[in-house]
């Protein structure tokens, strides 16, 4: 098992920035892709950012690229997102998820891939 706790969400102005992180505790998942959803009310969850096992692959959105950065401490067993010139359609909750298992790089932005998520941490960016 694996449990996974997203922090650092908040209320922010358009333009703003916050850090997301999501702490991992349970079965070591240091060396496996991380990744980050988010789900605005009345809408479909979808993919934000991932990172491989190594660090060395990222993928984004098309929607947060160039703002967002996605991180990970495999130390800490923690996936960061560091979210800069947010804007109100950024507003929902975001979601950290973990693959268990070596998989792909060209899966990491499809729910479907991962196995374990978080409860999510509400961020809101007021205009």
């Amino acid at each position: 098992q694996v449990q996974l706790v997203e922090s650092g969400g908040g209320s922010v102005q358009a333009g703003g920035s916050l850090r997301l992180s999501c702490a991992a505790s349970g079965r070591t998942v240091s060396t496996y892709a991380r990744g980050w959803f988010r789900q605005a009310p009345g809408k479909e969850r979808e993919f934000v950012a991932a990172i491989s096992r190594t660090g060395s692959s990222t993928v984004y959105a098309d929607s947060v690229k160039g703002r967002f950065t996605i991180s990970r401490d495999n130390a800490k067993n923690a996936a960061l997102l560091q979210m800069n010139s947010l804007k109100p359609e950024d507003t929902a909750k975001y979601y950290c998820a973990v693959q268990t298992s070596l998989r792909r790089v060209e899966g990491m932005g499809f729910m479907r891939e991962y196995d374990y998520w978080g409860q999510g941490t509400q961020v809101t960016v007021s205009s």
